[in-house]
């Protein structure tokens, strides 16, 4: 709590540190052109501290968003006109007054270069390394890039026909861009070593809102990421709960999960997925060949079974001490001879209610069906020698996973980090031990690859959680709710809600894996140029209407990042004053009335017809604009708090 308070008060100074040398440019250039300074408010409304120094009165406004440099001649005083004004704003020259007007922009946006330079030599940022990736970690199954054929493993080699940067360009691309993306890269089978290339476009409806649009494309592709049992990021110990299906797998500090039940994976999402896939991973003999196979595990009452087969099945419950009624047990979708031979495939209801039988999935040669006259060696890594001993370890699903150790991890730039996470992988012994899995001599180690003992997951509440961390897990889970039922797009709402029905009934290994962080650290130019590009991108979309005001954050929302950014350190904050120094700069060079920029086209205005603008013409123009501008920030701290409540309750 005291962190929580420091931090927020350390966000409010920096924000207000912001605004001071904005308007101390004013004020010092303004001195220099000659003209008679007034006042130097932080802050608007009565002052709650003021104090006056060589004719300037000083003061801090009770409210902090904003302040201002009052300058002789900025509002009309008695008949005079403002340019009659003595060492007035607008008696001086139209060029003095851009000098004076430009200033304050023209010190956020140095500022802002000052701080990439100092955040670059000071050696940058860590960052996951999954803000970094090209390479696809999860595919939503029911996503039309899945259909596609593009899966976990697959490179994003570009994005709209342009290079791909990260899949912050994906997103923002998604809620800027009137199109939507398209995709161009390459699909690729690690342990075959085959590569070929795709291009697809997502799709969605032309009025689909911001949150749509988002959800859509970043629903369906998510970033890979290291999936490392690791201590946290500040050094803290990462304990495995007693409980935990995990806690006698053999995993050990520094071992990245690489493989887990017939999958490479890329990503925490993946090995979710994966995890809870209802499949069975079958070792088997086929023409004196031993071969892996991922089988749907199904419940009895799904199987088209003739009366004879149930019956078979109700004797092998019997042998296996099964209790229970037996549609509600396990099994696979083939006919099976008392010694785990295949007769003959047996058609199911798939979740849809359909009868199907199993058929290969795309890209997934471990999910080729089975053969008449396959013998079944093991399930899940575990041998079996009979029918009966087999429906009874399908009642009990075990994951078995390889993992790689990778020791103390170094540091490693952002622009290397893709080739670090699949370069040093010894693919051979990668298939070595995946063959071995359930086999009379199976290998446990090959390399820094490890085979660890296999480990049966759980539903969440099969953990012990204190009160207030299932408290905690409801709020969350109401407030996702929520969210989702503001959702426009039928297509979006229905995936969000599946995936959240979906997240309910999970089951978990009970440990916490965590990403990589890489070394983030372009050059100031690049990280100024990145920066200007995105505010450029996003007040071009505002203005074209494919942004609605309300995604923007206000001033809480900017005390919000300033807070969090503090909680993750100084490089951080350093990087958020300076974006929120160069926004500020560049909003203030708009041409409108109220801001810097309107100044600057009044001044432009006379200097090209010769004539001063009257005070009654100013106030025609820049009235309206104040009170659409107080209207604008009372909008965004609107929507700044709902979502801070929604989050919170």
């Amino acid at each position: 709590m005291i962190f929580t308070i420091l931090h927020i008060l350390l966000a409010a100074f920096g924000l207000g540190f912001l605004i001071f040398i904005h308007e101390f440019g004013h004020f010092w250039v303004a001195r220099r052109q000659g003209m008679t300074v007034e006042a130097f408010s932080i802050g608007f409304g009565d002052p709650l501290f003021a104090w006056e120094r060589n004719g300037v009165k000083w003061q801090i406004g009770w409210l902090p968003f904003g302040g201002y440099v009052r300058i002789a001649g900025m509002e009309k005083k008695g008949a005079l006109e403002p340019h009659q004004i003595p060492d007035g704003f607008f008696g001086k020259k139209p060029l003095s007054r851009i000098k004076v007007a430009l200033a304050g922009p023209i010190v956020n946006i140095a500022f802002a270069f000052f701080a990439f330079c100092a955040l670059w030599f000071l050696g940058g940022r860590q960052k996951p390394f999954s803000e970094f990736t090209h390479l696809i970690g999860s595919v939503d199954p029911t996503s039309a890039a899945y259909h596609a054929d593009i899966r976990p493993g697959d490179v994003i080699t570009n994005l709209n026909h342009k290079p791909f940067g990260s899949f912050q360009d994906l997103l923002y691309a998604a809620i800027l861009d009137e199109t939507p993306p398209v995709l161009g890269g390459e699909k690729v089978d690690y342990l075959a070593q085959t590569k070929s290339p795709f291009t697809f476009q997502f799709t969605y409806d032309k009025d689909a809102n911001v949150m749509d649009r988002a959800g859509i494309v970043m629903g369906s592709v998510r970033p890979a990421g290291y999936v490392l049992y690791k201590p946290y990021a500040d050094g803290t110990a990462n304990p495995i709960p007693a409980d935990s299906p995990m806690a006698k797998s053999g995993i050990a500090n520094g071992d990245r999960i690489l493989w887990a039940d017939g999958a490479v994976i890329f990503s925490k999402q993946q090995l979710i997925e994966t995890v809870n896939e209802p499949k069975a991973l079958l070792t088997l003999s086929r023409g004196g060949k031993t071969l892996l196979a991922r089988i749907p595990r199904l419940k009895v009452a799904d199987l088209r079974l003739t009366p004879l087969q149930k019956e078979e099945l109700g004797d092998w419950q019997h042998a296996a001490q099964l209790a229970g009624k037996l549609s509600d047990l396990f099994f696979i979708p083939y006919n099976l001879t008392a010694s785990c031979i295949v007769e003959n495939p047996l058609s199911y209801l798939n979740e849809e209610t359909i009868e199907q039988e199993h058929m290969a999935t795309s890209r997934a040669p471990l999910e080729s069906p089975l053969q008449v006259g396959d013998q079944i060696l093991a399930v899940d890594g575990i041998a079996v020698t009979s029918s009966a001993e087999m429906l009874r370890l399908l009642q009990t699903r075990h994951i078995q996973i390889i993992v790689k150790h990778e020791g103390t991890l170094q540091k490693i730039s952002s622009k290397e980090a893709d080739k670090a996470f699949i370069g040093d992988i010894d693919w051979n012994d990668l298939e070595a031990l995946i063959q071995s899995i359930g086999t009379p001599n199976g290998v446990k180690e090959r390399g820094n690859l490890r085979l660890l003992n296999p480990v049966a997951p759980k539903p969440l509440d099969a953990f012990e959680l204190p009160k207030e961390l299932s408290e905690k897990r409801a709020n969350e889970i109401a407030a996702e709710k929520k969210v989702i039922e503001e959702m426009k797009d039928p297509e979006a709402k229905k995936m969000a809600l599946r995936d959240l029905e979906e997240s309910q009934k999970r089951v978990l290994l009970g440990i916490v894996l965590l990403d990589r962080e890489v070394t983030y650290n372009p050059s100031p130019f690049v990280l100024f140029g990145n920066v200007f590009k995105e505010t450029w991108r996003t007040l071009v979309s505002l203005f074209t209407g494919n942004l609605s005001p309300k995604w923007l954050s206000g001033p809480v929302g900017i005390v919000q990042v300033m807070q969090h950014s503090w909680g993750v350190g100084i490089k951080e904050a350093l990087f958020w004053l300076g974006m929120i120094s160069l926004n500020l700069g560049i909003l203030n060079l708009l041409p409108i009335p109220v801001l810097d920029g309107g100044h600057i086209c009044f001044s432009l205005w006379e200097s090209v017809t010769g004539k001063p603008i009257s005070a009654k013409t100013m106030e025609k123009l820049i009235i309206p604009f104040v009170i659409l501008l107080i209207a604008f920030f009372i909008y965004l701290t609107y929507h700044d708090l709902a979502r801070l409540f929604t989050r919170f309750f």
